[in-house]
């Protein structure tokens, strides 16, 4: 199915240009309205029921494994932020001493200082599968280096589907087969590709999967989920949160102390995960998130920037080949005559709103944005260049 622009879903100013989901992305307007219900409901405690902790949840995980194609919903823990899931994740690993754990160069921070954590508990070693330095043919040469990084002392592969802030597309499949040949766990930060990206469990198999909420999922700021595979069935959660024990629906015996947990990844769950506000606003943006295909999606956010792109590669910007980036994030290098800070200025005049990530000018794009936002955008980056 061709998807058309979706703006009228949110509440974007007309005079605003927003190219940035990928540091926060707006509500819709669905999702606005259950975050003031939820806040209102607050007003009015007495009607809160003991369902409405625990029933809402298992809706929310039922939406996130199907957007992932999860089997088992039971296998996500939800989660306050990418980073306390990944310390989960981190907190159950054993490696031995002289274990390598391969990230990729200017891996986001989040998904770099736990892994340096671990290392130093155990004496392992960082390994960086560096980004090669020749803008020629740089994402498959990318994904070469790291598949050639993987080696019998790898214990740990922990990356994104894509560059954070690049837009770099990885062969996720073809790094998970070789993290199967040498008994690696595989770690996927998909904060920057799932619900925009086409994503599945059942191909990929990771031993784990952390995804911001607040980005592409277009939940608040807070939320984030973990999928667990069967590596951590039996691990040990970073806090005893009451409502992950066994048969805790039944507040009138919560002192009749369950030493079970609830099945899977539950016992991973943040305490005070039901947050009724949280919640409702996450259930509203991935209801109409289901409504839309990742690959369609991918072809909106192509249609409207393809000619953008062009252009500039044209006069001399870098911009990944269409193969190795994802279409919903791509970085712009800029050549050397461009003055950054000019544009910066001249985007900000026109309310054009982008994010700077190192040497990257990062553009996130989605169905609220058009292609004659990406022509007037055009007109000022040759403005800048010429």
């Amino acid at each position: 199915m061709s998807l058309t622009n979706q703006k009228d879903l949110f509440n974007l100013p007309d005079d605003i240009t927003y190219l940035d989901i990928a540091s926060q992305s707006p509500s819709f307007k669905s999702i606005e309205e259950a975050g003031i219900k939820a806040v209102k409901e607050k007003s009015h405690p007495y009607l809160i029921t003991a369902d409405r902790y625990f029933d809402p949840i298992v809706k929310l995980k039922k939406l996130f494994a199907k957007l992932i194609k999860a089997k088992d919903y039971n296998r996500i823990a939800c989660t306050p932020s990418v980073s306390y899931g990944l310390a989960t994740v981190a907190n159950n690993i054993q490696l031995k001493e002289g274990d390598e754990i391969l990230l990729i160069e200017e891996q986001f921070p989040s998904n770099y200082y736990v892994w340096e954590r671990l290392a130093d508990k155990f004496n392992a070693v960082i390994k960086i599968a560096e980004q090669p330095t020749t803008n020629s043919d740089k994402g498959k040469q990318w994904n070469e280096n790291i598949l050639n990084s993987i080696s019998t002392k790898t214990a740990v592969v922990a990356m994104g589907n894509i560059h954070w802030a690049n837009g770099t597309l990885f062969n996720l499949k073809a790094i998970r087969e070789k993290c199967f040949k040498q008994n690696s766990l595989f770690i996927i930060d998909g904060s920057q590709s799932v619900g925009a990206l086409p994503f599945s469990i059942e191909e990929l198999q990771p031993d784990a999967l952390v995804c911001a909420g607040y980005k592409w999922l277009f939940g608040p700021y807070g939320c984030a989920y973990t999928y667990f595979g069967s590596y951590f069935d039996n691990g040990i959660p970073i806090e005893e949160n009451w409502s992950n024990r066994l048969d805790s629906e039944n507040l009138s015996g919560l002192t009749n102390y369950q030493p079970k947990y609830k099945p899977l990844a539950n016992r991973y769950s943040v305490g005070e995960h039901g947050s009724f506000i949280y919640t409702e606003m996450q259930i509203a943006a991935l209801t109409q998130l289901l409504h839309w295909n990742p690959n369609d999606i991918q072809n909106y956010c192509y249609e409207i920037t393809s000619e953008f792109v062009q252009t500039l590669k044209e006069v001399g910007c870098f911009i990944e080949t269409d193969d190795f980036r994802a279409k919903h994030l791509f970085g712009i290098q800029l050549p050397e005559t461009i003055h950054m800070e000019s544009l910066k200025n001249r985007l900000q005049q026109e309310k054009i709103f982008v994010s700077y990530r190192g040497n990257y000018v990062r553009i996130s794009c989605h169905l609220y944005n058009t292609k004659e936002e990406f022509n007037r955008l055009t007109e000022y980056f040759l403005s800048e260049i010429q």
